[in-house]
């Protein structure tokens, strides 16, 4: 998978992946000089874990619409089972992995996916320019997301697979990395300091702005659901945009 071929490269999973396999010699060590009624408990305690994770695993892998957010959710079972399990052995060594998946909260962050599909990356100052360019698509719909949203990196593969199905000369897809242009955020009303905003999709036509998801915040908090392809088709109705296109509308 690509998030393997990604593991030696990405510190936060190659972080993670170290910090899961030190437990291996912990455990041999472990069995060496636990009691049998202690080792016992410790067996039961792996098998639950795993078999917990396994269940919780198939229900994300079912439910999550892209390997981001199943990757994310994979690794939160996994640091809570392992600390669930290392309890057993000894409390100090529970919270020594509590301070390891700290720091490494605290250093590193999951990427967002790398797959653009049929979207493009631009700068603001190309933005512009599709925009205002007659001879560009008649519909842009733009993804504004930064790196160290949570909710850009679930999300990050949706906008583009969706890109792959809907794309034609009349709509077309961008990306603007507000991590790093983040002047845009203000021009396009999206406050950068409310992570609800984000990421935020704007549908234009012609230069001007048709529709938003979410839509802008006057002071009201709202908890909007997860990011999903179906949820961007209906809310942009995509799926209309691509009769009229093939219709000739």
């Amino acid at each position: 998978m690509e998030w393997l071929s990604a593991a030696a490269s990405e510190p936060y999973y190659l972080f993670h992946l170290l910090a899961f396999f030190s437990y291996l010699p912990i455990r041999c060590s472990a069995a060496l000089v636990l009691s049998p009624a202690a080792a016992h408990l410790l067996l039961r305690r792996e098998i639950q874990a795993v078999l917990a994770f396994l269940a919780l695993a198939a229900v994300k892998l079912v439910r999550e619409e892209t390997w981001e957010a199943f990757i994310a959710d994979s690794l939160f079972f996994s640091k809570v089972f392992l600390i669930v399990v290392t309890l057993v052995i000894d409390y100090q060594l529970a919270l020594w992995y509590i301070l390891i998946f700290l720091v490494i909260y605290t250093l590193t962050q999951q990427p967002v996916s790398q797959f653009l599909g049929a979207a493009s990356k631009l700068t603001p100052l190309q933005l512009e320019t599709v925009l205002n360019d007659g001879s560009t698509s008649r519909f842009w719909l733009v993804e504004f997301r930064s790196s160290s949203s949570t909710s850009c990196i679930r999300a990050s593969r949706c906008f583009a697979e969706l890109s792959i199905t809907y794309s034609n000369k009349n709509l077309s897809f961008a990306i603007v990395d507000l991590g790093l242009f983040p002047i845009v955020a203000e021009k396009f009303g999206i406050s950068l300091g409310n992570m609800a905003q984000l990421p935020t999709y704007i549908l234009f036509e012609n230069a001007t702005e048709i529709t938003r998801f979410p839509d802008i915040d006057l002071g009201v908090k709202i908890s909007y659901p997860p990011i999903t392809k179906g949820l961007l088709s209906r809310h942009f109705e995509l799926d209309r945009l691509l009769l009229e296109y093939v219709n000739g509308k």
